[in-house]
């Protein structure tokens, strides 16, 4: 049989346990060692190093040129030799040796040749060969508007226009104003409704679209024209 504990016998063993683990956490406190203040006044120099030596002075060359002996150089016609070295200096010739050519002329030259040569010959006749530049291209002429100094081109060629059946049957009647584009040839190229009832437009289209103008000249050249049409339809 085991008889229950009193309160007080807990909250002795509770006090005992407290008081053992802060006995242990306090007794390390007491045997710390302590810390040399002297150590961290110290300072540790250290030796100057010595200078870097200089560089050692450049190897001086035991090698010499040997002079080569200049070749003697021999022209064979009709055929060509690769030279034997690369010269450093090239003699420029006067200018007027230059233009007088070489004396006796250059074997294998153009028979029939001047003695001395021409002057411009070569270099005047490949400037003159050049080809002429090409002319301007012009981009596409403006349009003329009717009116003033510009008269209406004349109408060679014009169908009547179609009467619709609807509109017809409605018995619509009225003007459809179309602004039109005339090429230099007298063709219509573009088409711009500017009034007209719907049910007669596109008869009214149609029958500008089949138009053929007179050219409109302006000083001598063929230009376009901007022409406004008006198509009438009355119903019957």
């Amino acid at each position: 049989m085991h008889h229950p504990r009193s309160p007080l016998d807990w909250v002795a063993s509770i006090v005992v346990h407290f008081a053992v683990i802060l006995f242990l956490l306090i007794l390390p406190l007491y045997f710390t060692s302590q810390l040399d203040i002297q150590r961290f006044n110290l300072t540790f120099l250290a030796a100057p190093m010595a200078p870097a030596a200089p560089p050692p002075p450049p190897m001086a060359s035991s090698t010499t040129r040997a002079s080569h002996p200049v070749p003697t150089r021999t022209f064979t016609p009709d055929k060509l030799t690769a030279p034997s070295f690369v010269p450093r200096a090239i003699l420029a010739t006067p200018p007027e040796e230059a233009a007088m050519g070489a004396t006796g002329g250059v074997p294998g030259g153009i028979p029939g040749g001047q003695v001395g040569g021409v002057i411009g010959g070569i270099l005047g006749g490949a400037v003159n060969s050049a080809p002429a530049p090409p002319p301007p291209v012009e981009g596409p002429k403006k349009p003329l508007v009717v009116g003033g100094d510009v008269k209406p081109p004349r109408l060679i060629y014009g169908p009547a226009p179609e009467y619709p059946p609807l509109a017809s049957q409605a018995q619509i009647s009225g003007v459809v104003i179309i602004e039109a584009i005339l090429d230099e040839h007298g063709n219509v190229t573009g088409m711009r409704v500017v009034k007209g009832h719907p049910l007669l437009i596109a008869a009214a289209l149609k029958a500008v679209s089949q138009r053929k103008y007179e050219p409109t000249y302006l000083d001598g050249q063929p230009m376009p024209v901007d022409l406004r049409v008006e198509i009438s339809f009355k119903s019957q």
